[in-house]
């Protein structure tokens, strides 16, 4: 039995270990991947909702988190006050607005 480790352990020892630059070029490649796959696009989008919830203000129509529709009538903060229709106004964070409509698109509706 000691004679088939003997032969197993030369036969590793004879193959070749990749060299230090070869792995380096790996990880190097995996971070790019990682970079312009992952991180970049999600932080590009981030950036596109921070820019539009910062741009909200009275009177925009928005859509936000599960699809509802409503005209902006007062900022609060973190918060808006938005009209669905007449007479029936909610409040929700800035942060689930994830669209402003075209001026009169709820009236077109």
């Amino acid at each position: 039995m000691s004679l088939f480790i003997s032969t197993a352990h030369a036969a590793g020892e004879a193959a070749s270990q990749p060299s230090l630059v070869t792995n380096l070029l790996m990880i190097a490649v995996f971070v790019a991947i990682f970079y312009f796959l992952i991180w970049r696009p999600q932080a590009k989008r981030a950036k596109e909702h921070r820019t539009l919830v910062e741009s909200l203000g009275v009177g925009s129509e928005i859509v936000f988190a599960g699809g509802l529709m409503g005209k902006i009538l007062k900022i609060e903060g973190d918060f808006v006050v938005v009209e669905l229709s007449r007479g029936v106004e909610i409040k929700v964070q800035r942060a689930s607005v994830i669209s402003v409509l075209p001026e009169g698109t709820l009236n077109n509706l």
